[in-house]
């Protein structure tokens, strides 16, 4: 099975090294990798350049443009009609690619969709995985891919349209992946084809990932995803919304009721709770963040 690898890259000098390292390590090699590098301004091109000569099958097209249309260039270039796609930023597992493409065996199969392991070595990072991340448990018939680990059908990227490539759209996946299931497309999920994903090293890093997610959810209208139902994403924001509204009611109401005041320091000490048991202590800081975040992003992107 011949297969194409496709990355867009935008100044990535960190992490364009390892991620290309990981690829040229795969039990299963591909046959090219494809690399569209949308104008960045380090020494990513410099980096791609230098692999280039030590290793064969590596091309990259430098066209300024935004990241969608930067896997629809990758895509095009492609010569073969397996397509692997995984992201700058990413470590791919040894055998990621043999098995995220072992499920094209069958024909019926048009989408297969791997897993990703968040990575950090602080204790924020590893709190910040629970956030931004998909923890293995989630992992099953309804979970839909991000395009750091998917291998799709050429033919299905055509018959879907590609990803919309509206300038800085951070959605693309959602939309790809809500125009296949809505012409009914295949998908295979394969828990072990993991790549490694690293995470922000700044609260502000993940403030500004979590928001640009929320901004482009919301900008895709999609409130309910097939298969997804009320863990959409734009479900989900706008109930963390609605959340801080009836706080902010209550708050106005403070004075009109003596019990209110104990009601709502309950409600907080249940929320940080919470919070505290699915991160630890950073759980806490980062909820506030990530809820901002969300908000701001989600109202945004409405009004967007």
């Amino acid at each position: 099975m011949n297969i194409s690898i496709c990355i867009t890259v935008f100044n990535e000098e960190g992490s364009i090294g390892p991620l290309l390292d990981s690829l040229i390590a795969q039990t299963q090699k591909p046959s090219e990798i494809v690399i569209v590098d949308g104008g960045s301004a380090d020494k990513t091109v410099e980096i791609i350049n230098h692999y280039q000569k030590r290793f064969g099958g590596i091309k990259l097209l430098k066209e300024k443009c935004p990241r969608a249309k930067g896997r629809n260039l990758s895509v095009e270039m492609a010569r073969n009609e397996i397509i692997a796609m995984t992201d700058a930023g990413c470590v791919a597992q040894k055998d990621w690619l043999k098995k995220i493409t072992a499920p094209f065996v069958v024909e019926e199969v048009d989408i297969a969709a791997g897993f990703y392991k968040m990575t950090g070595g602080t204790p924020v990072q590893k709190a910040m995985a629970v956030y931004l991340g998909t923890t293995p448990s989630k992992f099953d018939m309804t979970f839909l891919p991000s395009t750091r680990s998917v291998a799709f059908r050429k033919q299905v990227w055509e018959e879907v349209g590609g990803f919309p490539d509206e300038e800085k759209n951070s959605a693309e996946d959602t939309y790809f992946n809500y125009s296949a299931l809505k012409l009914g497309m295949k998908y295979a999920r394969v828990k072990s084809a993991v790549v490694e994903w690293g995470m922000p090293e700044t609260i502000m890093e993940f403030y500004q990932k979590i928001r640009s997610y929320a901004t482009w959810d919301a900008r895709t209208k999609i409130f309910v995803l097939p298969k997804k139902g009320l863990a959409s994403h734009n479900i989900k924001a706008l109930s963390v919304l609605l959340r801080y509204v009836f706080g902010f009611l209550l708050v106005v109401f403070f004075f009109s009721n003596p019990a209110l005041p104990y009601l709502l320091v309950i409600l907080l000490l249940l929320y940080f709770t919470w919070a505290y048991r699915k991160a630890g202590f950073w759980g806490i800081v980062l909820q506030i963040v990530s809820d901002l975040g969300v908000i701001s992003g989600f109202i945004s992107g409405i009004i967007g």
